[in-house]
């Protein structure tokens, strides 16, 4: 097959790493001309260090390189991502699969990404999602990962399957689009709250309970806006929750500790280096809690560190001192 990823990033370029090892013919495409000509050059992405980019996957900013493609992968960030579906689809083929692979809730219309991309491109093309706790640094690497094509026809999650599937890359096939891609946005502010409780050491007891907790809440807004719970218990859900709260190579628990030990948000992110998806997912959990009347203390609690400027310990207290309750009152199993 045919693909075009769109996105030159850390995760754009790991996921052409992986389909080119699946022998598929990979188009990595920048929308900055001069960086296409660096990984062309130097065949190297600085987010991948150590990582060769094959001669086998064209690296290019022209988007005429989908004319052809059977498959585009979107794997920009959150913000770009209109932009660029909008920008790609008079190139797009009339039979070809979009994949979505960024993980965000777009800030005002609270639009997920496969909306945007089904919006931005007319509608006519089948949509799916891919999403999981796959940091892309590991995915470059071809270490063991498990990931969930998500889509409204069975049939174009199973194609997605076989395309991104190998003997280290497993994925699953799975109809709730709305869970997986709630989930993966969602995760992102709730490691960047585990990350503040690292950054001015609350432990590890009280990691796990943020954790945890996030799962009653996160479900509860999934239930809200169409998403099924159970898959939170799944790999888009708890999956992705685990890894991107607990590793150090996830961008938004490394911003999380450094605005523990007493950064602005602003100055964690450009330490960084790199997009914090959930700063950006934090406003828009915000305003859908408030929208939609659903209880979420723990993104409340991110949101006013990050846009308020509330001390990471004084929230702390907040969330520990809130009324008591039964667990099962709110559990996010059924």
């Amino acid at each position: 097959m045919k693909v075009t990823i769109l996105g030159s990033g850390g995760w754009g370029t790991a996921l052409a790493l992986l389909l080119h090892h699946n022998q598929h013919t990979v188009s990595l495409w920048s929308h900055d001309p001069e960086k296409a000509k660096q990984l062309e050059l130097t065949r190297e992405n600085t987010l991948l260090k150590g990582v060769r980019i094959p001669e086998g996957i064209c690296i290019t900013s022209d988007l005429s390189c989908l004319t052809d493609s059977e498959m585009a992968v979107f794997a920009t960030p959150s913000f770009a991502l209109r932009e660029t579906a909008r920008k790609a689809a008079p190139y797009l083929a009339p039979d070809a699969i979009l994949v979505s692979v960024t993980k965000g809730i777009e800030r005002g219309t609270h639009l997920r990404m496969s909306q945007i991309v089904c919006g931005e491109t007319g509608g006519t093309h089948p949509v799916a999602v891919l999403s999981g706790p796959s940091h892309a640094e590991e995915v470059a690497r071809a270490l063991p990962t498990g990931c969930v094509a998500a889509a409204q026809e069975q049939g174009i999650a199973e194609t997605v399957q076989r395309v991104f599937m190998n003997e280290v890359f497993r994925v699953y096939t799975h109809d709730d689009m709305v869970g997986v891609e709630l989930s993966g946005a969602l995760k992102n502010v709730i490691a960047l709250c585990c990350g503040m409780g690292d950054g001015c050491g609350c432990g590890d007891n009280a990691r796990a309970l943020l954790m945890t907790r996030a799962l009653t809440e996160l479900s509860r807004l999934v239930e809200k806006l169409g998403g099924r719970r159970d898959t939170l218990a799944g790999l888009a859900g708890v999956g992705d929750l685990i890894v991107t709260c607990t590793s150090m190579h996830s961008r938004n628990h490394r911003a999380g500790i450094l605005i523990g030990q007493g950064k602005s948000a602003e100055e964690a992110m450009r330490e960084v280096g790199a997009v914090v998806e959930g700063y950006y997912a934090a406003q828009s959990a915000q305003e859908l809690s408030r929208e939609l009347h659903v209880e979420m203390p723990i993104c409340d609690a991110v949101y006013s560190i990050l846009l308020r400027g509330t001390p990471v310990k004084e929230a702390v207290h907040g969330l520990m001192n809130r009324l008591p309750r039964k667990e099962s009152d709110s559990s996010w199993v059924s």
